[in-house]
């Protein structure tokens, strides 16, 4: 399945943004997607995954209560709602989807990636 990201940009520290992954080639219905983040000199970070057996979500402590990761199949599409925004947030956003009912942290679990989008929290 390929994966398209967007949804990034530049926001003040409180603000709120929602990320989209529109997936084509394969519909994501009987795939769990996730999210992850990196910054620069650093690796992939776990961010949120929404398993597809169940729906049951995941979310790394750090987003716990900000964050929210949904997904519309009849769009084809998931989502990330992100709110409360801290500077810490800053990355470079990553959607990941497998056809494993998993909610896994690890990077190596996902098997489709997107592109990345860039979330930048500055005053």
């Amino acid at each position: 399945v390929q994966l398209q990201a967007s949804g990034g940009g530049l926001v003040q520290p409180g603000g709120s943004l929602k990320l989209s992954c529109t997936a084509s080639g394969r519909t994501l219905s009987r795939n769990s997607v996730g999210w992850f983040r990196q910054t620069l000199g650093q690796g992939r970070s776990f961010v949120a995954a929404l398993r597809w057996r169940n729906s049951i979500a995941n979310y790394a402590d750090s987003v716990k209560g900000r964050f929210t990761i949904s997904r519309d199949n009849a769009k084809n599409t998931v989502h990330l709602e992100m709110n409360d925004l801290k500077p810490e947030d800053t990355a470079v956003y990553y959607c990941a989807a497998t056809p494993i009912s998993t909610t896994s942290s690890f990077s190596n679990a996902w098997t489709s990636w997107g592109q990345g989008t860039l979330v930048t929290v500055s005053s």
